[in-house]
């Protein structure tokens, strides 16, 4: 157990690597109710969240469908990654990074001030996220019919409510699966229950080889205040054909004109070793850096992101306790849904 921002986690439950396999072939479960919940309820809940957020809300018309975003600042540095959902025109919810819990909450009550919205933190809730190909039937196998029903219909990236459930088809591992709200009281049993069901109970550790994997960034590493999504692979989450003016939109308009200087790119150890964050990069555009790395269980490889210079491509060198091994760049993810992705091996 080690301490993270506050609250007592897992790094393990015994063999990391058991775990992260669990995830990949069967199901594995986390706790992670160090997610901060926070529901945005009032008549101006959307355009709120339109100046909020640099993806566009507007896409959000079905009750239940979710959206990953960034929350920028003025100058286009990321505050916080994180997921909202459309619940009605005027309640959403948003779940928010337990690291940038104290900064996020401020940030949200300073906009707001100029909104017609109340923002609620539902410190109430605990969190499970159940992964993997038998996730969703180990969570179903606890339900009653009328549940699971509405369940089967939910498409990924999309939530529903059964009493005092919210349950979303969401995660961070790579595989289909769960992550589900509910009353902290219940979530003991709940969890006791899953574990009955054959679901493996997983650490930090393996969600962290396996968000790696999937290509999925860690907030405070692969970006943060002093980094823009454009420079974090991150541009998909960024919404400018219209003139929609959200906040750090300018910043990124002048970035973009100006001309990116760096990108997030995979990188793949050629030989043996571990890649680990902050390891000097060199390639032939110049140099970079690591900002995760990690051992693939899946591809038995080492494996990393790095921000290295836009004109990077194919090889590079990562040095590695003072030796220069070479590595591959390559586009994320690695692994998804049990299987390797091309042009990876």
């Amino acid at each position: 157990m080690v301490d993270f921002v506050g609250w007592a986690m897992p790094i393990n439950y015994g063999s990391q690597i058991d775990e992260h396999h669990s995830v990949r072939s069967g199901a594995g479960m986390f706790d992670v109710s160090h997610m901060t919940v926070v529901d945005i309820r009032g008549s101006e809940a959307r355009p709120f969240l339109s100046r909020l957020l640099a993806n566009d809300v507007a896409r959000l018309k079905t009750r239940g469908k979710a959206l990953y975003s960034c929350m920028l600042n003025e100058a286009g540095g990321v505050i916080d990654d994180l997921i909202t959902y459309f619940m009605d025109e005027n309640w959403f919810r948003m779940v928010v990074n337990a690291a940038t819990r104290d900064k996020g909450l401020a940030w949200l009550e300073w906009q707001a001030d100029r909104f017609s919205v109340a923002i609620t933190e539902h410190h109430e809730l605990a969190m499970i996220a159940v992964q993997g190909p038998e996730a969703r039937g180990a969570v179903h196998s606890l339900l009653p019919a009328d549940a699971v029903d509405d369940l089967l219909e939910i498409k990924p990236f999309t939530a529903i409510e059964h009493g005092n459930l919210f349950i979303a088809r969401t995660g961070y591992t790579g595989e289909d699966g769960y992550e589900i709200l509910l009353p902290d009281g219940e979530a003991g049993p709940f969890w006791n229950a899953l574990l009955d069901a054959g679901v493996k109970p997983c650490g930090l550790g393996a969600r962290d080889t396996l968000r790696l994997e999937a290509g999925m960034n860690l907030y405070g590493q692969d970006m943060d205040e002093d980094v823009t999504p454009l420079e974090s692979g991150l541009a998909w989450t960024v919404a400018m054909k219209d003139d929609r003016q959200f906040i750090g939109r300018p910043a990124l308009e002048r970035q973009q004109a100006a001309g990116l200087r760096n990108k997030l790119v995979g990188l793949v150890l050629e030989g043996r070793g571990v890649l680990r964050p902050l390891q000097p990069v060199m390639t032939a555009a110049g140099p970079g850096l690591t900002t995760s790395g990690t051992f693939s269980p899946t591809l038995q490889r080492a494996i990393a992101f790095a921000r290295v210079p836009v004109g990077a491509q194919d090889r590079c060198t990562v040095d590695i306790r003072g030796k220069e091994l070479p590595a591959r760049i390559v586009q994320p993810p690695f692994v998804r849904n049990g299987k390797t992705c091309d042009g990876i091996l």
